[in-house]
């Protein structure tokens, strides 16, 4: 089949590989993928790039978590019936070597996730990483119907569908954006209203629109940047549900404020939610697939083997949307 892989960490151009590798099988619990799109997420870059040390202890990487593609083999296992099935895939380079950038993957069956036909293969390669950590962002604990929610860098790929998913909740939505185009794509997601990145002055345009009312859940994007403002404007009981700190990797928490803010944190990673978490994202991704319910932007496309191009086009950080390969 054909594949990109690495070897060693580095630049995308030194060390990413287009070539051949050994036809895979599906083992037992498996489902074995014709990927016809990979989705290149932050994430995959930066572990090209070393951030975890160990991946090529084992040998070579095939980078990726997110796709989309049709089953042509199931393991023991799993019921022949979902041979020719249009699916998307999750968490397929976790804890793993083998990822989406191929033309073939094995996956176990509950991490292939039924495509509706309303969708493009391209669509599905988004649905990993930017739509379920979205999800889990809005709707873990309690439902949000009535609340205001505030989702900070909502023009980003995790953002776009933070606002959806909170729309669809019932909730009211204030972004934040950086500029015009981020302002725009943040109300063609379904925002309220949107304001500067986090300040003084967004924060007070913010409560005059709220008529003073505070923030019920932020879904923040760059924590330790962002987290003395949008404290300013949390409602105590309030929640935080973070997924980067980008700016700040090292953030220093003013606990006793938070404390007596009775505030919920939750710090929230896709590879590791729970099971739960997962089957519940899916099940609503796949809802609102069928019933064209979600918006979608396809910042970029490439061809397999210009899988460096693409990982570049993530690092330079001015995309709109998701950059895909197309197999």
């Amino acid at each position: 089949m054909k594949a990109v892989w690495f070897n060693e960490f580095g630049k995308a151009r030194e060390v990413l590989v287009y070539g051949e590798l050994e036809n895979i099988t599906p083992a037992p619990g498996e489902v074995l993928i014709r990927l016809h799109a990979s989705g290149v997420n932050p994430s995959d870059v930066k572990k090209r790039m070393g951030s975890a040390p160990s991946l090529l202890d084992q040998g070579f990487v095939i980078p990726n978590s997110d796709g989309a593609g049709i089953i042509e083999a199931v393991g023991e296992g799993i019921d022949p019936s979902r041979l020719g099935e249009r699916v998307w895939t999750y968490n397929g380079q976790f804890g793993r070597r083998m990822g989406t950038s191929a033309e073939y993957i094995s996956l176990p069956a509950d991490q292939a996730v039924l495509l509706p036909k309303e969708a493009s293969f391209a669509v599905g390669a988004c649905m990993g990483i930017p739509a379920m950590t979205a999800h889990r962002c809005v709707m873990a604990g309690e439902g949000i119907e009535g609340q205001i929610v505030l989702v900070t860098g909502g023009a980003g790929r995790v953002g776009y569908y933070a606002i959806q998913w909170a729309k669809h909740a019932g909730a009211t939505v204030i972004a934040t954006a950086g500029s015009e185009t981020s302002h725009q794509h943040c109300l063609d997601a379904g925002a309220d209203y949107v304001v500067g990145h986090p300040s003084e002055e967004s924060n007070a345009r913010i409560l005059a629109y709220t008529q003073g009312r505070k923030i019920d859940r932020v879904i923040e994007g760059d924590f330790g940047a962002n987290l003395p403002h949008i404290l300013a404007v949390l409602a105590s009981s309030g929640t935080i549900a973070t997924y980067a700190s980008m700016t700040d990797p090292h953030p220093r928490l003013e606990f006793y404020k938070m404390m007596f803010m009775d505030i919920t944190l939750r710090l929230v990673l896709v590879y590791a939610m729970p099971r739960q978490a997962k089957e519940a994202a899916a099940n609503d991704i796949t809802t609102l697939l069928q019933i064209h319910g979600l918006k979608h932007r396809i910042a970029r496309k490439f061809p397999l083997k210009d899988s460096a191009e693409a990982h570049e086009a993530i690092e330079a950080g001015n995309q709109f949307g998701c950059v895909i390969l197309e197999m």
